[in-house]
């Protein structure tokens, strides 16, 4: 039977998923069997597993950095939110439908055996689970029927570390209040406390944490130093997708949809060094980019009017009028089309126009397409004629189904590997091109040559463009992680407390 810890955090983005994640990659580097735990989670950044089942992407990066294959009994509920106040829910992979948020919260109780069943399933196979809760456990409103904070922690016997975030301060009014505000068996759980995001010399610190342990009877079990990794986050506050960078020789600029998903698709491309990603809310910000990505959308329909009332679907417009490259990705690809259509209320029902640059059309589907895929690029018409035969591998999850017109051919052929099926993906237009593949320029060869054409497009020396390998260069960022973790947190401290869960092995 598995030995839990659970990390919870004073407020939301106090670095729960990544201090989780660096213990996944620290147990597994001692040769522990570990697997990461998040009983609900809420996200657009989504990840489909090899059974064709959906699951939130922090649990994949755990997953990842445990050396494990992500499963969806390490995220038994996904919530990815539709609207300001309702979510569409997934359970077990599955999707269940959408909810408001107050028809959620009466249902919530009632997928406690499913919880509890992937759990126990982990609890099996694992020799330590790493539980992440989510939020604040002291959110007034949310207490009573929680499982997914203190309600997780008493249903899996876990102890709890807090977390809190010293870079958006008052970080030790964070912990004390949290901690008071708990009832006093909650209290009693927490077998300490760590303090993200430091900036600076520790030593500073040392009176505050001396006052910390006096005034919570908990022990600070370390302070972890601000730092830059490249490693997924929660989607709606990755820094990522707030940095504003600088141009570099090559400028793409990525719409940031207001309900973007799946931002982790230009990973590859933020990585190479003469290339920089900017993800822009305005036509203020569009500037003059070599090349415009549309990334995934929860809401197409909506997004697409979002772009038609900023000034945004004319500047990309505009972009691809004067012969630059127009990448959509998933329900990018589906905005490049001629229309959507939404005969069953999927999104909001009736027709819209699309950005017209791709000869497509979508109709939306009560049943949302959830596959991994490899394939291989075809006849790739214009600049990124040099794609053909690279093969590449990713996943596709969306709800549309897309049509060609007028004779338009596409541009990948795929294997769909849990129907174990060929099917054609994408379309291409001039410098316009779409396709639904997630993590379609992970392979290094796609993005090195997406970039060598933008490089000759300008004139520029293409001789020295160098793509990531994505998957080694994921697992060189986990042990920089590990090694920040093993530097900063009492880990001693931590393997104690699993010893006191009468854990067998030896740290």
């Amino acid at each position: 039977m598995a030995k839990s810890i659970m990390i919870q955090g004073t407020m939301s983005n106090a670095g729960k998923s990544i201090l989780a994640g660096g213990l996944c990659r620290v147990f597994a580097q001692d040769g522990y069997k570990v697997a990461p735990f998040k009983s609900q989670n809420m996200a657009l950044n989504s990840y489909i597993t090899e059974e064709g089942l959906e699951m939130g992407r922090a649990q994949v990066m755990q997953a990842e950095a445990a050396g494990i294959k992500p499963s969806v009994l390490m995220n038994p509920i996904l919530l990815k939110p539709s609207s300001d106040t309702g979510s569409q829910v997934i359970i077990n992979g599955e999707v269940m439908g959408n909810m408001s948020a107050m028809e959620y919260y009466r249902h919530k109780k009632e997928y406690v055996p499913a919880i509890m069943q992937a759990y126990e399933q982990l609890n099996k196979e694992y020799d330590i689970i790493v539980i992440e809760g989510a939020g604040s456990p002291a959110e007034i409103n949310l207490k009573q029927e929680d499982i997914v904070n203190m309600g997780m922690a008493k249903l899996a016997d876990a102890p709890v570390i807090l977390v809190g975030d010293i870079d958006r301060g008052g970080v030790f009014a964070q912990i004390v209040g949290t901690i008071e505000l708990l009832e006093k068996e909650e209290q009693d759980r927490i077998v300490g406390t760590v303090i993200n995001k430091f900036r600076g010399d520790k030593k500073i610190l040392d009176p505050g944490l001396k006052m910390l342990e006096d005034r919570t009877n908990k022990p600070v079990l370390g302070v972890i130093p601000y730092f830059h990794l490249d490693i997924d986050e929660e989607d709606s506050l990755s820094e990522r997708i707030q940095n504003k960078k600088e141009v570099s020789l090559i400028d793409i600029a990525v719409i940031r949809f207001p309900r973007l998903s799946n931002f982790t698709d230009m990973m590859a491309l933020e990585c190479m060094d003469m290339v920089s990603v900017r993800y822009v809310t305005s036509a203020e910000e569009f500037g003059n980019p070599d090349a415009v990505i549309l990334p995934g959308s929860k809401n197409t329909m909506e997004d697409i009017l979002w772009m038609r009332q900023n000034g945004l679907e004319m500047k990309i417009q505009k972009h691809a009028k004067h012969n630059k490259l127009v990448f959509g990705i998933c329900g990018g690809y589906q905005m490049l089309g001629a229309e959507i259509e939404d005969p069953n209320g999927v999104e909001r029902a009736g027709k819209i126009r699309g950005l017209e640059l791709l000869p497509i059309k979508t109709v939306f589907q009560k049943e949302k397409k959830r596959t991994r895929v490899k394939g291989t690029f075809q006849e790739v018409p214009g600049m990124l004629s040099e794609l053909k035969g690279i093969e590449i591998e990713g996943y596709e999850i969306h709800m549309g189904k897309t049509s060609y017109l007028n004779d338009t051919q596409g541009i990948l052929k795929l294997n769909d590997i849990v129907q174990n099926t060929l099917t054609i993906d994408g379309a291409a237009k001039g410098t316009v091109y779409g396709s639904y593949v997630h993590g379609i320029f992970d392979k290094p060869e796609v993005a090195r040559q997406l970039i060598i054409a933008l490089l000759k497009q300008k004139g520029l020396n293409i001789n020295e463009v160098e793509a990531v390998d994505m998957s080694a260069y994921k697992e060189e960022q986990y042990d920089k992680l590990a090694a920040i973790i093993r530097e900063n947190l009492d880990m001693s401290a931590i393997y104690k407390i699993l010893n006191i869960m009468k854990i067998v092995k030896s740290c």
